[in-house]
């Protein structure tokens, strides 16, 4: 990852918790920039990077476990401050010289924690409240130097600090919903023990970003873009576009396969809100063409990526003839990568230069081009903030996560026009009434699934009818590793279900899956 060097950094050492990615957040929810390193870098490696501090995740492991993940000692006598959580509290006090005792008393889930001595870590935090704790090893005896700050009734040193070394620590995850105040105590860390200074607001980003694009675009570069109608590529794209303005061409790709009226959205107020040159593709037939008879979810995926591809492609070649033709050459290309895919793939060590295979309009075999990746520091809400600061319309900002191929799968069976058209007119019922229950934002995302290839036997009026089921899939989730089922309000479901079968003839039955994830996945295909 490259350094901001308008921010102060903090490095969270991630010793395989779950939680790495929500410290990280919570960090610039505190409104100091964060990154996420993986605890087998060497200390000098993380110290050359100049943090302001260091914050030690929590971890699986017990610190007397064989082969358990561990952190040179040096780092607590580096001068930069550290904020150890859990393990990585257990790690600080052996380190120093304190005691972690193998007690066998385990600690999992919301625990009360008595706070002796507020100290500067939990200073105006009530004496008793509920934290969240997963451990089995405790702290027996803090370092010397160190001040014991709260206990519970299994563990004696829950939490301590040495605020003239900048260390502190806590047993529990501040991080997690479940605990009280714990937002408060990390920034009483971040902000009073570490003196980082509070510079990550939306404003500053949008504006380090656009002058970062016209820095490395050029006054004659000009950038592609394609659109899929989500959040992140609308969003990539307005911040480009807000740098560059007319040098960066959109392709939209209208594959007939979104939901009602995300085409018409994207052609229409995304266009309105940022003036953005779109350029839009209109090719359901193909896609339909090139999808009859396919019922395999594998082989669906692939058909459409294939297109999908291709058709990218064969604009592209389009927008690069016309530049050609005016002497300007098309070398960049916009993508909406995110902060997570960026972890997920080893940490932002991943090069800069894509080649593309071009053999269409008899372009150069070999295109270059370098990549733009305007929302590459960012975590998903932080993306959705940044939209909305480019005033972007909030159905496009705040929309559901949507699968790259489309309602193609969500219809189980074959994709035919006749299926999309009764799959969206259920599932846009379906949007309307969590719209109008005040739903949208605690809901993460609402598949409807088409049963195509199973009738059921109803009643309608006076005669029976063999419609089709749907499956609503309502499910929460912060970071779409996990989701559980949503609990939605019955009077919601039955709004949505009658509806449905009122309104959409071919439909006879409305069904709800309450599978969480793990085992079943969020999409059916």
């Amino acid at each position: 990852m490259t350094d901001l060097p308008d921010h102060d950094l903090v490095l969270v050492v991630d010793f395989g918790a779950q939680y790495a990615q929500l410290i990280a957040r919570r960090v610039r929810e505190a409104r100091v920039y964060s990154e996420i390193v993986p605890h087998t870098m060497p200390v000098e490696e993380m110290l050359a990077r100049r943090p302001k501090a260091i914050i030690l995740s929590g971890g699986p492991s017990s610190v007397y476990a064989e082969g358990a993940p561990s952190i040179d000692p040096s780092i607590f006598t580096s001068g930069t401050p550290v904020f150890g959580m859990c393990y990585g509290f257990q790690l600080m006090a052996r380190g120093l010289g304190g005691e972690v005792s193998h007690t066998g008393a385990r600690e999992y889930g919301r625990t009360p924690v008595a706070v002796s001595e507020p100290g500067t870590l939990l200073a105006d935090i009530p004496a008793e409240h509920t934290v969240w704790m997963s451990h089995g090893d405790s702290v027996s005896a803090a370092p010397e130097g160190f001040t014991v700050l709260a206990s519970t009734t299994v563990t004696p040193v829950a939490a301590f600090e040495n605020v003239a070394a900048g260390l502190a620590g806590v047993q529990w995850h501040p991080e997690v919903m479940h605990t009280q105040h714990g937002q408060q105590v990390l920034e009483h860390f971040l902000h009073r023990i570490a003196g980082c200074r509070q510079t990550w607001t939306m404003v500053n980003i949008v504006e380090e970003q656009i002058e970062r694009i016209r820095e490395q675009i050029g006054t004659e570069g000009r950038a592609i873009c394609g659109l899929s109608g989500g959040v992140d590529s609308a969003v990539a794209a307005a911040v480009v576009q807000r740098a560059i303005g007319d040098r960066l061409d959109c392709v939209f790709v209208d594959h007939g396969l979104l939901r009602k009226g995300e085409a018409e959205q994207v052609e229409r107020d995304f266009v309105a809100a940022t003036g953005v040159k779109l350029h839009v593709v209109e090719c359901s037939e193909r896609f339909l063409g090139a999808l009859a008879g396919v019922t395999d979810p594998e082989e669906k995926r692939k058909v459409i990526g294939r297109e999908f591809i291709r058709v990218f492609e064969a604009a592209e070649a389009e927008v690069l003839g016309a530049a050609a033709q005016e002497g300007e050459k098309v070398a960049f290309l916009v993508q909406g990568t995110l902060y997570p895919d960026v972890v997920e793939s080893g940490g932002g060590a991943g090069t800069s230069n894509i080649k593309s295979h071009h053999n269409v309009g008899g372009l150069p075999e070999d295109l270059e081009f370098e990549l733009v990746e305007p929302l590459r520091t960012l975590f998903k809400d932080e993306v959705r903030l940044v939209g909305e600061q480019l005033g972007l319309p909030a159905e496009i900002v705040h929309r559901q996560p949507f699968p790259g191929p489309g309602l193609g799968i969500r219809i189980i069976g074959e994709v035919t026009r006749d299926r999309l058209d009764i799959l969206r007119e259920a599932d846009a019922i379906a949007r309307e009434e969590l719209t109008r229950a005040g739903l949208d934002r605690d809901i993460w995302q609402m598949p409807v699934v088409l049963l195509a290839d199973v009738r059921s036997v109803g009643v309608q009026g006076d005669g029976r009818t063999y419609g089709h089921p749907v499956v609503l899939r309502p499910v929460t989730s912060e970071d779409a590793m996990t989701a559980d089922w949503a609990r939605l309000p019955y009077e919601v479901m039955e709004r949505i279900s009658t509806r449905i079968t009122n309104e959409v003839a071919e439909i006879n039955r409305v069904t709800v899956d309450v599978t969480s994830k793990p085992p079943g996945t969020i999409e059916w295909e």
